[in-house]
């Protein structure tokens, strides 16, 4: 943000904006309007980072007040260190569950889980909410109704800056108008990106170590691929006696928890629509009749698993799947996934898909934490990762 100065008190462009209706014939403008040589930000103060689609972004100082558009912008700003700069978001009760499942059981406080709702980001909540930063796609904006280019512009020069990448998610097509300049990142290049919005470089380089190391051990105790089981992920729709399925191992951070398990998937060839899966009913889901069945968005409160789960058991097809049969149907992680929710996630899969390798997962029930597995059976440090985040490294 540009910075103009007032004598002894220093102004944002925001406080222009804000003060100009009431001050109009005062002092304090004219330090808004004057010259513009005066109003840059020493170097040794500023700092910009540099993200598709953005470009370079600046920032007078760390933020303190952010809004961010999903669970996994908070799980990434709360791996940082730095969760309760997060103030506001779309949904704070779709996105409080997950995070509270798994940050139970980290030693780490969870206090700042309390947000202001962001709703539909309209420009007059940006404006009311008046956050330091937006983790919020400007791509996917411009795509909203009421919101154009210039009005984009408008709030990063009075509000606070746009910095989000939203479509790496699936690897979505953005809005055509960004598209030249657009490319996708992974989850943990994200979460690089925004360590350096927040100077949290090192901080962010021991969170990678540990999940650098999670990985090896995963691929190192994969068994051969003909004694892989065939997984099928869905959410279901039951309302509609329907399932939407995705592909396991396609690119995009909403399949973290799942790529690098390498599963056998059975929905590997469906064609996708543009949301990057498909609607199917349980004809289909049992000729694909995989050995596991894993239901995205199980433990984030979107449904009720149990309830799922009897009425696949109770339904006339349902009932000859073999994964229900087997009792090998498992609630599954949120995909909307940041880099904690991801270690987890990933230690959560392991267990479900390869329980002779990593160990039994002892089940999810709603409303309940995280399970309290034995420490011999964690898949990664937790202590270690609860002291990255509280700044003991």
């Amino acid at each position: 943000m540009v910075r103009a100065t007032n004598g002894d008190k220093t102004l944002t462009r925001r406080d222009c904006v804000k003060y100009s209706g009431s001050v109009i014939g005062g002092g304090i403008l004219a330090g808004c309007v004057g010259d513009t040589s005066q109003e840059s930000t020493p170097s040794d103060e500023s700092y910009s980072v540099t993200m598709s689609p953005m470009g370079t972004v600046s920032f007078d100082s760390v933020p303190q007040n952010a809004l961010a558009s999903s669970t996994s912008n908070i799980d990434i700003v709360a791996a940082l260190g730095h969760g309760s700069a997060v103030q506001s978001t779309s949904s704070p009760s779709t996105s409080t569950p997950s995070l509270e499942f798994y940050y139970s059981t980290l030693d780490v406080s969870t206090d700042w889980i309390d947000f202001k709702e962001a709703g539909n980001f309209s420009k007059e909540t940006l404006y009311e909410l008046d956050s330091d930063v937006h983790f919020l796609d400007p791509a996917y904006v411009n795509s909203l109704d009421d919101w154009s280019k210039s009005d984009i512009d408008e709030v990063e020069e009075t509000v606070g800056p746009f910095f989000g990448n939203m479509y790496s998610r699936k690897h979505r097509q953005p809005p055509e108008s960004w598209r030249d300049s657009y490319r996708y990142y992974t989850l943990w290049e994200l979460t690089e990106k925004f360590a350096e919005v927040f100077e949290e470089q090192d901080r962010f380089a021991q969170l990678n170590t540990v999940r650098e190391t999670l990985l090896s051990d995963i691929r190192s105790k994969l068994p051969a691929s003909s004694d892989r089981p065939t997984v099928g992920m869905v959410y279901p729709r039951l309302s509609e006696d329907a399932f939407y399925i995705h592909k396991l191992n396609q690119p995009g951070y909403f399949f973290a928890h799942t790529r690098p398990l390498e599963a056998v998937d059975v929905f590997e060839d469906i064609t996708a629509d543009e949301f990057g899966g498909q609607l199917v009913d349980y004809e289909v889901l049992l000729q694909a009749d995989p050995d596991v069945l894993i239901m995205n968005y199980g433990i984030s409160s979107y449904y009720d698993v149990a309830s799922i789960k009897q009425s696949l058991r109770e339904h006339s097809v349902g009932s000859e799947l073999t994964a229900v049969q087997n009792d090998r149907l498992y609630a599954s992680g949120n995909p909307r996934q940041g880099p904690l929710m991801n270690l987890f996630q990933l230690e959560m899969t392991a267990k479900q898909l390869y329980p002779a390798e990593f160990g039994e997962w002892p089940g999810y029930v709603d409303g309940e934490p995280y399970p309290d597995l034995p420490t011999d059976e964690h898949l990664f440090d937790r202590q270690r990762v609860a002291d990255i985040i509280n700044g003991d490294f």
